[in-house]
């Protein structure tokens, strides 16, 4: 199974992470987005798993959620959609959720069994570093990255009990506030890319708010090993519900502008 390490170490460039919801709007075709994705050139897959209540998500992400319930999407069903994903190709995955449902599944059989399904990372977006150590044993004995969240007023005590306890890469949130697409790129996220790079040499991915390849572009510039883009990505299958060729068409022609963006900026 390919890891985060040998993707970061491989990329003469930023890496670009898309991520989805599994399930939106239905399994077939999520399954279809995904790979088209994949074929774009998607480095990593930052994959959501649906909950009814997603704390740290902004509208539209919590409406690819509720789509993605109504379809029928359980816990036990997204194991059968990651395998379909790593049987098409070995990317590495990313799982971003909220504690709940993997309490509910039972702690140490959920990271054995997504591992074992192709999983690289598990981030929990509504648990605090100060609460980790109940996920991060049983994370690391099946064989999983840890990947955490530091925001723009994260501590610098903060901050350093984050990398220490961080294996895969830090998800870098850009701006205070839920996830979505914002027309502007924060302001607060260069100073935060620095003040991580000076503390440690895992990879570091930012996200939230990223909506265009400028941003990325931008991102990549700052000095981030990777840059995630979510709810402007989730707003392209929501605008074409009714014509899934020309949702696949527009998510394979963003996700490679701004791959071609992150490759134009590694040989300025």
């Amino acid at each position: 199974m390919k890891t985060y390490e040998q993707v970061f170490s491989e990329l003469n460039r930023t890496a670009l992470i898309p991520f989805f919801v599994i399930g939106d709007p239905d399994f077939d075709t999520s399954l279809a987005i995904v790979k088209t994705a994949v074929d774009s050139g998607a480095d990593i897959l930052e994959l959501g798993i649906p909950f009814s209540d997603p704390i740290a998500d902004g509208p539209t992400i919590q409406k690819a959620d509720i789509r993605a319930m109504k379809s029928g999407i359980k816990v036990k069903k997204t194991l059968e959609f990651i395998r379909k994903i790593k049987d098409y190709k070995d990317i590495p995955i990313g799982l971003l959720m909220y504690y709940n449902l993997i309490y509910q599944y039972g702690v140490e059989r959920f990271f054995v069994d997504f591992h074992q399904a192709g999983v690289n990372s598990v981030l929990v977006a509504d648990m605090s570093i100060d609460d980790a150590d109940e996920i991060i044993p049983s994370a690391k004995s099946a064989g999983l990255d840890t990947v955490f969240i530091v925001t723009p007023n994260t501590s610098p005590e903060r901050m350093k009990l984050i990398v220490s306890k961080t294996t895969g890469f830090i998800y870098t949130v850009s701006l205070l506030g839920v996830t979505g697409s914002r027309s502007e790129l924060s302001g607060m996220v260069e100073e935060l890319i620095s003040k991580l790079k000076k503390l440690t040499d895992i990879p570091v991915c930012v996200g939230f708010g990223i909506s265009c390849a400028e941003h990325a572009a931008a991102i990549a510039r700052a000095g981030a090993d990777g840059v995630i883009i979510g709810s402007k990505i989730v707003e392209l299958i929501e605008h074409n519900l009714g014509n899934h060729e020309k949702m696949l068409a527009e998510i394979s022609s963003f996700i490679t502008e701004v791959k071609n963006a992150l490759r134009i900026h590694s040989n300025l």
